[in-house]
């Protein structure tokens, strides 16, 4: 468990300055959290989505014979999902104190929600969420309209860019394209619940 973990620190591990200082404010919830809400097909059910995303799995590739492979050729002589080098990049709130890791965060749930839209522990309510200028207000990040939230981890520090990942409009490849990477991992609430949820639940129980 995360707790348990020497030097635990930031999932996505984000560069001095803007959004790091903003996670410093609040706490992290985990996943379990989050999916009290977003498993609900009302929602769009964004769990199901992180679910089969290759972030949910971050922490288990470190356990496979690729991984291992590459942190061999790094100069790297701790088991990669015991490297500081690979876990700030493959599980969420790695290097925070645990004062700030409200409940416990399984290693194994990867990249969890709060490495891309911030600690939770302050926007997590429904009565917050359901309104996003208070949701930015208590915490929530944009990963959508941030592309440092993603570069922080997909960079050329990674031992698995590959340059040529994404093809533009041009014919040319490029290892990171923000808004095709965007696109693979969309998860939106419904356009008619977004902002609405709290109403929209009130109509279905009713029925």
């Amino acid at each position: 468990m995360i707790r348990a973990l020497i030097g635990i620190g930031l999932g996505l591990a984000l560069a001095a300055g803007s959004v790091e200082a903003l996670a410093q404010e609040h706490s992290y919830v985990g996943i379990k959290k989050c999916r009290s809400c977003h498993k609900k097909v009302l929602m769009g059910n964004q769990y199901e989505t992180w679910k089969k995303s290759a972030h949910s799995r971050a922490f288990e590739t470190l356990k496979g014979a690729e991984a291992i492979e590459i942190a061999k050729e790094k100069g790297i002589t701790a088991s990669p999902h015991e490297a500081a080098e690979c876990l700030k990049c493959h599980v969420t709130a790695f290097g925070v104190g645990t004062e700030r890791i409200k409940y416990v965060l399984e290693p194994a749930d990867g990249v969890q929600c709060e490495s891309c839209h911030g600690p939770g522990s302050d926007y997590r309510k429904m009565k917050v969420m359901a309104d996003h200028q208070k949701s930015l207000v208590a915490g929530m990040w944009e990963p959508g309209k941030d592309e440092k939230i993603c570069t922080t981890c997909h960079n050329n520090e990674s031992p698995s860019w590959d340059s040529t990942k994404f093809q533009l409009a041009d014919g040319t490849s490029v290892a990171f394209d923000f808004e095709q990477a965007k696109e693979k991992i969309s998860h939106p609430i419904p356009s008619d619940v977004k902002g609405h949820y709290l109403e929209r639940e009130k109509e279905l129980r009713a029925k």
